[in-house]
């Protein structure tokens, strides 16, 4: 495993947002969603794409609050523009758990 100083984590910019509107991606290569997330008042509702099908609907994934790398370069994936990477842990099938927090906190909210 490679180690990093603090300066290189402190370059990741990792925020907390809550899912406000969800679409199945019909174009997306492999079975995904279209997710909004509000990142509070800062940075505003952000679009991503995300391979969570397996564990979550649409409808249960509104108004989970999920933790996001904000400060990637956007990335096209077929029609829509991702703005940011919606952080999760893959279960022993290989399927996406998303990130969340304990408890609510503030959208916008910065992981320390």
């Amino acid at each position: 495993m490679q180690t990093i100083g603090y300066e290189d984590f402190a370059k990741i910019d990792i925020r907390i947002g809550t899912i406000v509107r969800t679409e199945n991606f019909e174009k997306a290569r492999k079975p995904a969603y279209k997710i909004w997330v509000d990142l509070g008042p800062e940075l505003g509702i952000k679009k991503s794409s995300a391979q969570v099908t397996i564990h979550y609907t649409p409808d249960t994934l509104i108004g989970r609050q999920v933790v996001c790398v904000v400060n990637f370069k956007p990335r096209q994936i077929a029609d829509f523009m991702s703005e940011i990477l919606i952080t999760g842990f893959s279960d022993e099938d290989g399927a996406i758990i998303l990130t969340s927090s304990e408890r609510p906190v503030p959208n916008g909210s910065k992981l320390h």
